[in-house]
C-alpha cells in the first residue's frame, strides 16, 4: 500500500478550481465599461469636484454583484462530489477495515454488501448474488446483476448480495472524477436581458472614443480655444464637460437594474424552496419551449412501493389463497438479509409471522427469481417469487388463468411477480440455486409501482397549457416510461421510443425529437446529445433531473433544474434546484422569470432613452462647439428621478406577461425616437438662450434641466402604463422632489442650478411640452399592436 500511495495512486481527487477568485475579480473589474465610468470617476476626483464623481458608485455596484453571484458558484462547483462521504471497506491483510475513500488505493480488495456505494471503479473478484443499483449513472431503476469478471463503477451502490471487487481506477481517473471535471467546466447561462444590454454597451462603447474626441474638441474651444484654455486653466473644465458627456452615454443604470430584478426575484423564490445557483437563470425558464424530463427522480420519486396481490384461481375455482399463508411466505421474502429492492418493498405490507424459512435462494438478474424455503405447517415447501416469464414457461398453454390476470396488469404498466409453490424441499437435488423446483403452481401475483409525484401532473397540465413541449428521457425501459407520462397526463402514441435506435447524426435525431414525447434506455451521452438536438433546431431547453447520469444534459441544457434530493454532482451543475423535490414549483418560477422580463423591458425604456438622447446631444455640442450644459452631480437628480428610483419600484411590478422573443428590439423603437425628441428640446432650449445672450451658462444648465426633468418624466407616465394608484403616487413624489432640486436653496447650490430670469424659464416650459406631446405620439406609434394577454400567477 505504501508503493501506492508514494506513487499517488490513491483515490483523492484534486480539488481544482474551476475558476479562481482572481480570474473572477478581473473578468468583473476589467472591463469597456467599467474602464470608462472608473477613468472618469478618477478624473473627477483628480480634477474637479467629488460630488461629481458619486456616479461611480453605479460601477462599484455592478462589479459587486457580479462577483458575489460568479463566487457563490464557483464554490459551488469546487465542492462538487459524486460520492458521498461514507466509509469504504477495504480487505488488508487478511482483515477487514474501514477507511475513508480518499484513502482506497489501486488494488485494493473493497468488501461490497448491502448499501454500500462503490469508492473506486473496480472488477468484481467474487460474489454471492450480488446486485448493483447503478440508477444514479445510468437512469436504469432495476438492480443489475454483477458475476466474477464485471466492473462496477464508483457511484454506483450494493442493492442485494454481496462480494469482493479489486480496484482497478482511482481518483481522477475513476468514472465519476472524469464526470466530475467536465461538470465543473464553467459558463454563464444565455440571457437575453444580459446579452441585450451588454451589446448595447458593445455599441456604445465602439463610438465612445470618436464621441469623446469631438465633445472635448468642441468643450477646448467653448473655452476660448486650445492654447487659450490650457494657459488660463479652464481645460479643467473642458476635461469635466467630456467626462460628463461619456459617463451619461453608458447605461450603467439598465446593467445595475437587471441584476437587481434578478437578486430579487431570486430571494423571492428561495422563500418558496427553490435555489437559483445562477440569478439570470430565472429569465431562461420564462423563455423555455421544451421541457425535458427525467423520469425518475422528477415525475417519480425514485422508489419502488409495493402496489397489491391478484390471488390466481386454480382449475378447480379456488383461490389460491386457501391453499396456505401466502402472504406470511411473502413477509418471508421481504425479511431476507439478501432480499433486493422489490423484495424489501414487502416488508411494511407482510409479516411472516410463525414462519421460519429453512434456506433461501438470492434473487439474480440472470434466473429473475429468488425462493425460500419452508419446513413446516400447511405453508411446507418451496416458494418461488420472480419474473412470471421465467418462473413458467408457456403461459397461454399451462396457465391460462395466469395468463389472463398477467396480461391486464402489464397493460397498466406495473411491474408483476408471481409467487408459486412447489411441494419439492428446497435444498434438493433440483434446488441448488440456479434450477426451479419442479410441478410449480401459481398462487397469486404481487404488484409493484414507481410512485408518482403528487405533484407531477398538475405540473405537467400548467406546461402543456401554456405550449412547452414535454419530453420524457429516461434510462428505464421504454414502456414503463410511457405508462408514467401517461399517468401524469402526457399525451402520446404507442409504448415510448427505444433510444437505442436513435441516430447518432443531430440533424436526424432531432427529427426523431419533434415527434415522440417518451424515449427509455438513454444512456448519459445521449441525454446530453438529445438537448444538444433540440437546441439545434432552436429549442429553449430545460432539463430536470437528480442523477449523476443526468449531470452532462443538465449542464447542456439552456436551463438544468435539480431535485433537493438528488446526488451532488447534479445540484452543483444545475442552474436551479427544487430544494423540497416539488415538481410543481416549476409554474412559479416561469411566473416569476415573466415578471422580470416585462418589467425589465419596461424600464428599459427610461436607460435606452437617456442613451439615445445623451449620444444626440453629446454630437450636437460636438458639431455646434458649444459647451456641454450639464455637470456629472446635475445629470445625478433626472436619473434618479425619471429612471433609477421608479426603474427599481417598476422593476418589483407584479405583472407578467407570455415571452415574446425581440427584447432589445422593441424597446429601441421607442427609446430612439423619445431620445432625439429628448435631446432635441435640450439643445433648442439652449440655442434660444445663447442667441439671447443674456443668460450666464448656470442658468443655461438650469433651464435645459427643467426642460430635461418634463420630457424624461413624461416618457416615465408613458412606460409605466397602465397607471396605478400607486404609480400615481409614485409620480407625485418624483415630480415634488425634482422640484425641490430647482427650488430648495442648499440642494440647488450644490447642484450648481441658477434658476433663469426673463423669458427663458417661460420658453423652457413650452418647448418642454412640446416635447411631451411628441413622445406621447412615438409611444402610441410604437405600441400599435395586438395586445398580450396577461396572465395570472399560477400555483
Amino acid at each position: 500500500m505504501a508503493i501506492r500511495v508514494r506513487a499517488g495512486a490513491t483515490n483523492n481527487v484534486p480539488s481544482g478550481s474551476s475558476r479562481s477568485f482572481a480570474h473572477i475579480l478581473r473578468a468583473s473589474l476589467f472591463t469597456l465599461f467599467n474602464a470608462v465610468v472608473g477613468a472618469g470617476t478618477v478624473v473627477l476626483i483628480l480634477f474637479g469636484d467629488w460630488q461629481d464623481g458619486l456616479f461611480g458608485l453605479t460601477a462599484l455596484a455592478n462589479v459587486l454583484i457580479g462577483v458575489f453571484q460568479e463566487f457563490r458558484a464557483k464554490r459551488l462547483l469546487d465542492s462538487l462530489s459524486l460520492l458521498n462521504a461514507t466509509p469504504a471497506r477495504v480487505l488488508r491483510g487478511g482483515e477487514t477495515h474501514e477507511i475513508g475513500t480518499e484513502l482506497v488505493v489501486l488494488d485494493d480488495l473493497l468488501v461490497l454488501r448491502v448499501g454500500d456505494q462503490v469508492p473506486a471503479d473496480a472488477v468484481i473478484v467474487s460474489e454471492v448474488g450480488l446486485e448493483i443499483d447503478q440508477s444514479q449513472l445510468t437512469g436504469e431503476t432495476a438492480p443489475v446483476g454483477k458475476r466474477a469478471d464485471d466492473t462496477v463503477l464508483s457511484g454506483s451502490a450494493v442493492a442485494a448480495g454481496h462480494g469482493t471487487a479489486r480496484v482497478v481506477r482511482v481518483g481522477a481517473d475513476s468514472y465519476t472524477s472524469r464526470l466530475t471535471a467536465e461538470a465543473k467546466r464553467f459558463s454563464l447561462v444565455n440571457s437575453e436581458l444580459r446579452n441585450a444590454a451588454n451589446r448595447i454597451v458593445r455599441w456604445v462603447s465602439w463610438g465612445l472614443a470618436p464621441l469623446i474626441i469631438l465633445v472635448m474638441n468642441a468643450q477646448m474651444h467653448a473655452a476660448g480655444g486650445w492654447d487659450t484654455a490650457i494657459r488660463s486653466g479652464h481645460w479643467r473644465d473642458a476635461l469635466i464637460g467630456t467626462v460628463a458627456s461619456a459617463s451619461s452615454v453608458i447605461p450603467q443604470g439598465l446593467i445595475l437594474m437587471i441584476s437587481i430584478s434578478f437578486a430579487l426575484a431570486a430571494a423571492k423564490l428561495a422563500q418558496s424552496q427553490v435555489l437559483v445557483q445562477e440569478i439570470a437563470a430565472i429569465e431562461i425558464l420564462a423563455r423555455v419551449d421544451t421541457l425535458c424530463f427525467d423520469k425518475t427522480g422528477t415525475l417519480t420519486d425514485g422508489a419502488i412501493a409495493f402496489d397489491g396481490t391478484h390471488a390466481i384461481e386454480t382449475e378447480g375455482g379456488k383461490a389460491g389463497a386457501e391453499q396456505a399463508d401466502w402472504k406470511a411466505v411473502l413477509g418471508c421474502f421481504g425479511a431476507d438479509d439478501d432480499a433486493n429492492a422489490t423484495a424489501r418493498c414487502l416488508r411494511a405490507a407482510f409479516q411472516a409471522g410463525d414462519l421460519r424459512p429453512s434456506g433461501s435462494v438470492p434473487f439474480t438478474s440472470e434466473h429473475k427469481w429468488s425462493a425460500v424455503g419452508i419446513p413446516q405447517g400447511a405453508s411446507r415447501g418451496t416458494w418461488v417469487l420472480g419474473a412470471p416469464e421465467m418462473v413458467f414457461a408457456h403461459l397461454d398453454d399451462t396457465h391460462p388463468a395466469l395468463q389472463k390476470k398477467l396480461s391486464g396488469l402489464l397493460a397498466r404498466g406495473l411491474r408483476t411477480l408471481v409467487l408459486a409453490h412447489s411441494d419439492d424441499r428446497l435444498g434438493g437435488a433440483d434446488i441448488d440455486g440456479h434450477r426451479l423446483p419442479g410441478s410449480l403452481q401459481p398462487v397469486a401475483l404481487v404488484t409493484f409501482a414507481e410512485t408518482i409525484r403528487p405533484d407531477a401532473a398538475e405540473t405537467v397540465a400548467y406546461f402543456q397549457a401554456q405550449g412547452v413541449a414535454l419530453k420524457v428521457i429516461s434510462g428505464d425501459n421504454p414502456h414503463t416510461a410511457a405508462t408514467i407520462a401517461r399517468a401524469v397526463g402526457i399525451q402520446l402514441e404507442g409504448s415510448g421510443y427505444d433510444a437505442r435506435d436513435l441516430p447518432e447524426d443531430l440533424g436526424a435525431m432531432g427529427e426523431v425529437l419533434e415527434t415522440n414525447a417518451v424515449f427509455g434506455r438513454v444512456t448519459p451521452a445521449q441525454k446530453r446529445q438529445m438537448v444538444r438536438a433540440l437546441q439545434q433546431r432552436g429549442h429553449v431547453v430545460a432539463m430536470t433531473g437528480d442523477g449523476v447520469n443526468d449531470a452532462l444534459a443538465l449542464k447542456a441544457a439552456d436551463i438544468g433544474i435539480a431535485m433537493g434530493s438528488g446526488a451532488p454532482a447534479t445540484k452543483a451543475v444545475a442552474r436551479m434546484i427544487l430544494l423540497d423535490g416539488q415538481f410543481s414549483r416549476l409554474p412559479r418560477v416561469v411566473a416569476e422569470g415573466r415578471r422580470v422580463i416585462v418589467n425589465i423591458e419596461r424600464v428599459s425604456k427610461l436607460f435606452l432613452t437617456k442613451t439615445t438622447y445623451a449620444v444626440l446631444l453629446s454630437i450636437a455640442v460636438g458639431v455646434l462647439l458649444w459647451r456641454f450644459p450639464f455637470l456629472p452631480r446635475q445629470f445625478a437628480p433626472t436619473d434618479g428621478l425619471t429612471i433609477g428610483i421608479p426603474a427599481l419600484l417598476l422593476a418589483l411590478a407584479g405583472q407578467q406577461k407570455p415571452y415574446r422573443p425581440g427584447f432589445l428590439r422593441r424597446s429601441l423603437r421607442f427609446s430612439l425616437p423619445a431620445g432625439a425628441v429628448t435631446a432635441t428640446v435640450i439643445v433648442v432650449v439652449l440655442a434660444f438662450a445663447r442667441v439671447s445672450g443674456e443668460y450666464s451658462s448656470s442658468e443655461m444648465s438650469t433651464a435645459a434641466a427643467i426642460a430635461l426633468s418634463i420630457v424624461g418624466f413624461w416618457v416615465l407616465v408613458v412606460s409605466a402604463r397602465p397607471l396605478t394608484a400607486r404609480r400615481y403616487a409614485l409620480l407625485a413624489t418624483m415630480v415634488t422632489v425634482q422640484a425641490a432640486c430647482f427650488l430648495v436653496p442648499l440642494v440647488r447650490t450644490f447642484l450648481a442650478f441658477t434658476l433663469p430670469t426673463g423669458p427663458l424659464l417661460s420658453v423652457s416650459f413650452g418647448i418642454a411640452a412640446t416635447g411631451c406631446i411628441a413622445v406621447e405620439i412615438v409611444f402610441r406609434l410604437t405600441s400599435r399592436r395586438a395586445p398580450l394577454s396577461v396572465v395570472p400567477p399560477r400555483l
